[in-house]
């Protein structure tokens, strides 16, 4: 399978049959002094936007590389668009959550600053905390070969998550509905995941005061970091995108 690389930069006209892609900066330099890419060998450059070009590298300078396009793709980004509003946990949990996320075909992530969550980005650590989770996010989009790049946006309240367009789904574990029972509606569906102490009650008023419905996943509890992946995945598959 063709490894693929990230270039934001990259344009429609870079997208023809027999042009040259140069590749250079950080992912130039992973691609070769840290997978060892070498001349001849096949891999994707991504606009992280739908524009996807494969080929073979052509050449390696330094930490440059070029590519000899032989194929473009163009994807659309899917819809309704999947979002997980992730809410901040201790150690790597809310990390992994959308890590597992951006590889299940997530369309954005939102940190959230619940009132249970252990973990709080105050002042300048806010900042730092997002573009943490968009690190992980592009790493995790290129081992996963996907042309869009998830977006992350900055960190939220319960107040701005109920006003988020298209359908909110809060997973509680006590929920009289199950995920698997809804019927999908709209452009986008965001799923709310609550940290290791769960969803307060206040939260949880404030959310389906303005419309959100409550889901469960099945009758065990799943942690912070599993809960959004295991959701998005019966998603996924209610779509008929699995």
């Amino acid at each position: 399978m063709a490894s693929l690389y990230l270039l934001p930069t990259l344009k429609d006209q870079d997208a023809v049959a027999g042009s040259v892609v140069t590749l250079d900066g950080d992912e130039g330099r992973h691609a070769i002094a840290v997978a060892r890419v070498r001349v001849a060998e096949r891999l994707s450059i991504s606009d992280g936007s739908g524009l996807v070009v494969s080929g073979l590298v052509l050449s390696v300078d330094g930490n440059s590389l070029k590519l000899t396009v032989e194929s473009v793709s163009r994807e659309a980004a899917a819809l309704p668009e999947l979002w997980l509003a992730q809410a901040l946990a201790k150690g790597d949990r809310d990390e992994l959550a959308i890590q597992a996320a951006t590889e299940l075909g997530v369309a954005g992530v939102i940190p959230w600053a619940a009132e249970r969550s252990v973990t709080r980005w105050e002042g300048a650590k806010a900042e730092k905390g997002r573009e943490r989770w968009a690190s992980i996010v592009r790493e995790a989009t290129k081992q996963s070969i996907r042309s869009h790049v998830p977006l992350v946006d900055p960190i939220s309240t319960t107040s701005a998550l109920s006003k988020l367009p298209g359908l909110i789904l809060v997973l509680e574990p006590e929920a009289e509905q199950q995920l698997t029972d809804i019927r999908i509606e709209g452009d986008r569906i965001t799923l709310v995941v609550g940290p290791e102490g769960g969803v307060s009650p206040r939260e949880l008023a404030t959310l389906t005061d303005a419309g959100a419905t409550l889901v469960r996943l099945g009758r065990e509890v799943l942690r912070t970091s599993t809960a959004g992946p295991a959701a998005l995945a019966v998603l996924n598959a209610k779509l008929g995108r699995w």
